[in-house]
């Protein structure tokens, strides 16, 4: 066994363990506990979230974003390669029923979006290179610690490995974006992934490498793809409206394993569900809430809301898209086909040779606003590593967008399980934390009610 062999059995070794019996357990249990906790937060003020991210409100100078800008920071690194690459592998590993437990996951999960998002806000700091704010896990789980040993430190450990975990986890994003854009438009105009590759890069470096860019092209580019798609699939629905119950009845019979569990495959079911379902909407990773601290709010509650209402439009809005794409085509034409190769094949099924150029397009969109997505999140990370200055900014940049070359000419399996295993890591050590940091979200929430 080569060096190459031995790391990609080995971290997919890791990242099956931690998802199967670390991962599971511990969000669940945690977004069931805030749930309890903040008595349905995510169906109570579902009306003051929606109010929350439409209502216009005065941003304290131009470096400032609002809670509709940092919401859209963040749907575009959640809305990406996981909603349709990702959505994909799951039904494909894991069947219909895996659909259910993504939803279950974001219903959930939004409670933890929430809390962890709230407790951004109340720690965020001035950002001296890019304006504004900046803040996340790093800084919260930093501050718990100085409160608690009742002095400053430099460094905390904890927030250390929650920043590296960050950065290696949206490296390896960056192969995942760029091999599945690159995949698709193979299959739709034929186009080598080489030259793919290098526009995907170049249009890539002229945002990312600009000082303030990236929020004024995600503010344009992620409400009009998310539209875009969903109104795709509307028509989709509409079109296939006599097949619908019998999709709802495939989803809940296989997500509690009534087939699978003859065979012993209600695990796969369930693992894949909530693999990607974390992947997708990241509830509790640590990821969203690097926007949150961004935004300017007059309660910290109000960039909670936004976080958790992110959550639903994700995962319940758009991975379910995706998913009745796929279930709505016969089964007989995606048996045996997965990844991109079995949505593509489902869009040609529904809408003829457009389908597929349409995927294409979509998931470059997609993908692209992922990674400007995440490169706005390694920010706050970055800086809490290496301090306040251009050149660490600068090489993290350079680094993601050489992953992003190389993962448009070839899938390494070691890195994509190294990216499940980055954003695994950063679960764990954010979740450590929320349980005792919460309770001053949970405060932040009482004010609000009273």
């Amino acid at each position: 066994m080569d060096i190459n062999e031995w790391l990609i059995e080995l971290t997919g070794n890791i990242d099956g363990f931690m998802y199967t019996y670390i991962l599971l357990i511990l969000l669940v249990v945690t977004g069931v506990y805030f749930t309890i906790r903040t008595k349905c937060v995510q169906i109570r003020y579902l009306k003051d979230m929606f109010r929350q991210v439409t209502e216009k409100k005065h941003v304290d100078g131009e470096k400032s974003i609002s809670s509709f800008q940092a919401l859209m920071v963040s749907t575009a690194s959640r809305v990406g390669t996981g909603n349709i690459a990702g959505v994909a592998t799951a039904i494909a590993l894991g069947g219909p029923g895996a659909v259910f437990w993504m939803w279950l996951t974001a219903l959930i999960g939004s409670s933890t979006a929430f809390i962890e998002a709230t407790l951004a806000q109340i720690y965020k700091e001035k950002d001296p290179l890019y304006g504004g704010y900046r803040g996340g896990p790093a800084y919260y789980i930093h501050r718990y610690w100085e409160e608690k040993q009742g002095r400053k430190r430099k460094k905390v450990l904890l927030s250390v490995l929650f920043a590296i975990s960050g950065l290696i986890c949206w490296c390896g994003i960056s192969q995942v974006i760029s091999n599945s854009v690159t995949a698709s438009f193979k299959n739709a105009f034929d186009i080598p992934p080489l030259y793919t590759t290098i526009v995907l890069v170049v249009i890539a470096a002229v945002i990312v490498l600009r000082k303030n860019a990236t929020v004024k092209v995600l503010d344009l580019l992620v409400p009009v793809m998310a539209v875009l798609y969903f109104v795709i699939t509307l028509f989709i629905i509409f079109t296939n409206l006599g097949s619908m119950p019998g999709v709802f009845k495939r989803i809940f019979e296989e997500a509690f394993g009534f087939r699978q569990a003859v065979a012993g495959g209600f695990g796969v079911v369930l693992m894949n569900g909530v693999k990607r379902g974390l992947f997708s909407n990241e509830a509790g990773s640590g990821s969203a809430p690097c926007a949150a601290a961004a935004a300017e709010c007059d309660s910290p509650v109000k960039a909670g809301f936004a976080q958790a209402l992110g959550v639903f439009v994700d995962t319940i809005v758009i991975c379910s898209c995706t998913a009745m794409i796929m279930l709505l085509a016969p089964e007989e034409k995606v048996a045996g086909l997965s990844g991109m190769d079995l949505l593509q094949t489902a869009m040609e099924h529904h809408l003829g040779r457009f389908g597929v150029v349409f995927i294409a397009a979509t998931l470059f969109l997609f993908s692209f606003s992922t990674f400007l997505g995440i490169l706005f999140y390694a920010r706050s990370n970055v800086a809490y590593l290496f301090g306040d200055n251009w050149i660490s900014q600068t090489a993290y940049k350079i680094i993601a967008l050489f992953m992003l070359f190389i993962g448009g000419l070839a899938a390494y399996t070691f890195v994509w399980d190294l990216g499940d295993v980055g954003i695994g890591l950063m679960t764990i050590f954010n979740i450590i934390i929320l349980y005792p940091q919460g309770e001053k979200a949970l405060k932040e929430l009482k004010k609000y009610e009273e």
